[in-house]
């Protein structure tokens, strides 16, 4: 799987992860648990490392760090998840929680979720970060109708990562989000690469244009990640499932090359038509 660099510290990071969002809060013993060693079995195998969680994600966090924990592949994994309180001696103690749900004594990267009390938690992590209890920090958001916010905030601080939504028909991103973090030397991981799901389902079952063979892709899945991994600001994507077979799927994605814009231009309408 190609890594790209993380800028603050040009650590490699391949460029292909998990989201666990709706994927990893399932019930102990259920059919949808009974796959989940699969997906990180397939992450892993592939090359892939990051896996990005949240306490807003029901069991995620803790099931993340059970499977984690059950094959001794802590050591495999980058860790991202995030705060979503607002309060100091709150977030402490919801970070705290995720230490434990993901048994873990250090989180490579803690967010804060969707900027809630965003400069209360950066100037806790600047500490734990001082401390290495975490390696990196940024924020998150997955909404347009936050992208002037996400802007000052990357103006007025020093992160390592932003966390933004970026796909094929939601590229606002692109406009302001994707050069400034280029800019500032912030790494971004774009979540909802599918664009929550609703681009896969429009286009399930259709066939794949032609030039997908071009570019190596296989699957929707692999040219919807393609063309996200495109841009040059994008360090990382997250696509959630629950599914192996998805895993190694979207994995596929990482390897070999990534058109130009150009090409882009030249084709993206075909799959909006």
């Amino acid at each position: 799987m190609t890594t790209r660099p993380i800028p603050s510290t040009q650590e490699a990071l391949p460029v292909i992860g998990c989201g666990t969002w709706m994927g990893f809060d399932v019930a102990a013993g259920s059919a949808e648990h009974q796959r989940l060693p699969g997906v990180l079995d397939a992450l892993f195998a592939a090359g892939g490392k990051l896996i990005d969680s949240s306490p807003m994600y029901g069991r995620a966090e803790a099931m993340t760090g059970e499977l984690l924990a059950a094959a001794g592949h802590r050591d495999n994994a980058f860790l991202a998840t995030k705060v979503w309180t607002s309060g100091r001696e709150a977030g402490i103690a919801q970070m705290a929680q995720s230490f434990q749900r993901l048994r873990t004594e250090h989180i490579d990267l803690m967010q804060v979720h969707n900027l809630v009390d965003w400069r209360t938690h950066l100037e806790t992590l600047r500490g734990w970060q001082e401390q290495g209890r975490v390696r990196y920090l940024g924020i998150t958001h997955y909404t347009s109708s936050a992208y002037a916010e996400v802007e000052a905030v990357l103006r007025e601080q020093k992160l390592d990562f932003l966390q933004i939504n970026y796909s094929l028909d939601a590229r606002e991103a692109e406009q302001r989000l994707l050069p400034l973090a280029a800019e500032r030397g912030v790494a971004v991981i774009a979540n909802m690469p599918f664009g929550g799901g609703s681009l896969m389902r429009r286009l399930r079952g259709k066939p794949l244009p032609g030039w997908a063979a071009e570019i190596g892709c296989a699957s929707w899945a692999q040219l919807l990640l393609k063309f996200v991994l495109s841009h040059p600001a994008v360090t990382c994507t997250i696509p959630g499932t629950s599914r192996p077979e998805h895993m190694a799927d979207n994995a596929a994605a990482g390897a070999g090359g990534f058109p130009d814009a150009a090409f882009w231009q030249r084709h993206a309408h075909s799959i909006d038509r």
